[in-house]
């Protein structure tokens, strides 16, 4: 029996999962294979297994920044729990470990209640301590890359397992080095004493600009394109009159051009299609080339 049969016939990898009801704008078709690995060990076993097998594996967090297509994705999808949730405190070195699974506004939370503070931003934020890494997430005025510390990655090609400083991770805006062969088991982030009243009114600062200033309340991913150098997106997209602008049940937000929300019955199609439309009518009328900073996964026509 090979690893990725014992795993199978274990039950810790399944078939035919729907992965679309996981992510935030709960579209999309079903997942080949999933599994949640609890531990570094488990996550070791079932990447060796994979490659073994010669199928593809896909990391998924909350899904805050993801489509899956309609059609489903063929390989394997992978969602950290046990361990990866778990979050430790060291006041006296002024770090916080969080595994790669924890919400980041539970971190900012967490952090809060122990009366440290630098994680606040992280309350508007519905990702995941992994996937916050990789695209160095940003809100309210601060980055990932300002207040990360080091990371653990795993190499998929190899189930090597090391540890990165921060400045090994070439940060930039919405950005980083972490490639597509690299999972984030675990980060540490530098941390500082702050009055938790203090705190508590920073991230209810941070909720109300985000409750004024985005579509709370529907189906989206968060903000679609990245902004270019000295501008925004979503300025962009409002200027040329394309609030509002359909491609079957996904539109462009009214109150946020760079959020695009899906309306019961969407596809996952629509909302590939209205990307597309809005990034060429904005290349075609600026000249600017918006980058997405939503992922699509899978066939898409």
């Amino acid at each position: 029996m090979t690893a990725w049969e014992a795993l199978r016939s274990g039950g810790h990898i399944v078939a035919g999962i729907e992965i679309g009801s996981l992510t935030t704008y709960k579209l999309g078709g079903r997942a080949r294979w999933f599994c949640e690995p609890d531990s570094v060990d488990s996550l070791v076993n079932v990447v060796n297994a994979a490659n073994e097998r010669g199928v593809d594996t896909l990391m998924l967090g909350r899904g805050s920044n993801l489509v899956v297509s309609d059609r489903g994705y063929e390989g394997l999808v992978v969602r950290l729990k046990g361990d990866f949730r778990d979050v430790h405190v060291d006041r006296d070195a002024g770090l916080v470990a969080a595994g790669a699974a924890v919400a980041l506004p539970v971190l900012a939370r967490r952090v809060a209640r122990e009366q440290l503070g630098s994680l606040e931003f992280y309350v508007g934020i519905p990702g995941s301590v992994g996937g916050a890494v990789v695209m160095n997430a940003g809100f309210y005025g601060t980055e990932t890359s300002d207040v990360l510390a080091s990371a653990t990655l795993l190499d998929k090609r190899t189930g090597a397992v090391g540890e990165l400083a921060a400045d090994d991770f070439g940060f930039a805006y919405r950005t980083s080095n972490v490639t597509e062969h690299d999972l984030v088991l675990r980060a540490v982030f530098r941390v500082r004493p702050r009055p938790g009243a203090e705190v508590s009114a920073l991230m209810r600062e941070a909720i109300r600009w985000r409750r004024d200033n985005q579509p709370g309340g529907t189906l989206n991913a968060g903000s679609i394109f990245r902004n270019p150098p000295g501008d925004a997106a979503g300025r962009i997209i409002d200027s040329l009159g394309l609030k509002g602008m359909r491609r079957g049940g996904a539109h462009v937000s009214h109150r946020h051009a760079n959020f695009f929300v899906a309306d019961p019955g969407t596809r996952a199609q629509d909302v590939y299609d209205l990307v597309g439309a809005v990034r060429g009518l904005v290349h075609e009328r600026t000249g600017t080339l918006l980058e997405p900073e939503v992922r699509f996964v899978g066939r898409f026509t």
